[in-house]
């Protein structure tokens, strides 16, 4: 169901609450306080009726119906209209999750549509109704409670980013081969958490300024101090994780060619070291091959070859081996072969 919850608040206590919206609008006016409607996914019917009930801007109610938004503030005459990105880590899947919330902020009406689980509205209204107090100050102060909501549920998800950035920079070291494909993963995460925390300044110092020009009570504008510069802490760190991811990336692209390098100059080593081996094999080879070759000749044993008949015959053909063998040996030794 799309209405979730719907109230009329009377000096911070809630005075109505019904089924449908035209209940609401009507206890509304007949107790001069304000409305609070929270809405899950509604249909364009719904929207359209609270919009013509608040004379919402038809712009604002566009980009509500069309839904994928960046975070951004509006103000339309005395209506502010805003988009927040929550987030939220899931820990079964190692990922950031994230929703769009739209506000419409009047006089006398806060209306939130809610695209995902996130942010917990519920204990947003809880949290307020058990503090009457702020909740008397009126929709300003509802806007401060969800806006406290988002940046506080940004906290898990800080926190799950850093986990998941503290076990790359141990895969980097290990070696494990898809440390590159969790980087780029995570930094797309990063950038998109970029994108839903950065325009929270804006958006706060916006608020501020609406504040200071309708003389919102000073208790509010303190509460909203407070969270600022707890979105501000959070923006911080999305920037901090942003550039950690890149200095990931290029410890790991040095890491992938220092291996790579260090792989060719084990191959040049191995090659080299083959080289030298051939080297040796070839110059004993050709010793040998010298004595073995004038061997061959002279045992062909062919009838016309006077060396066969001659007295020094043999103790030549063995100096001439010897000889080969000996200029061979030193010219090798020479060149290093040997």
């Amino acid at each position: 169901m799309a209405l979730i919850d719907n109230a009329v608040y009377v000096e911070g206590q809630r005075v109505a609450t019904h089924d449908t919206l035209h209940d609401t609008f009507a206890a509304m006016k007949a107790h001069d306080g304000f409305a609070w409607i929270g809405l899950y996914r509604p249909s364009e019917e719904e929207i359209r009726s609270v919009a013509a009930e608040f004379n919402l801007h038809g712009l604002a109610v566009d980009d509500t119906l069309a839904g994928h938004q960046r975070a951004k503030i509006e103000r339309y005459t005395d209506t502010l209209f805003i988009v927040l990105r929550p987030a939220r880590y899931v820990d079964a899947d190692e990922r950031v999750e994230f929703g769009e919330l739209h506000i419409f902020v009047g006089p006398d009406f806060v209306v939130t549509v809610r695209h995902a689980e996130s942010p917990d509205l519920a204990r947003v209204r809880k949290r307020m109704e058990e503090t009457p107090h702020l909740l008397a100050l009126g929709p300003e102060a509802v806007l401060y409670a969800i806006l406290d909501q988002v940046v506080d549920e940004y906290a898990p998800v800080v926190a799950g980013l850093q986990n998941d950035i503290d076990e790359i920079e141990d895969q980097l070291f290990d070696g494990d081969p898809a440390v590159s494909l969790r980087i780029y993963a995570l930094s797309r995460e990063v950038i998109e958490f970029q994108r839903a925390t950065q325009p929270l300044v804006a958006i706060f110092e916006s608020v501020q300024r609406g504040f200071d020009k309708y003389n919102v009570d000073l208790e509010l504008h303190r509460h909203l101090r407070d969270v600022l510069d707890h979105a501000l802490r959070v923006v911080e760190r999305a920037d901090a994780f942003r550039q950690l991811l890149q200095s990931a990336l290029t410890v790991h692209s040095t890491l992938v060619a220092q291996a790579q390098n260090d792989e060719m100059r084990k191959l040049g080593e191995t090659g080299l070291a083959q080289s030298e081996e051939v080297k040796k094999i070839s110059s004993w080879a050709a010793i040998l091959f010298a004595p073995a070759l004038v061997g061959t000749i002279y045992g062909m044993n062919f009838r016309n070859m006077p060396e066969l008949d001659w007295t020094y015959g043999y103790p030549l053909a063995l100096g001439l081996m010897t000889v080969l063998g000996v200029v061979l040996y030193r010219a090798f030794k020479k060149r290093n072969w040997l």
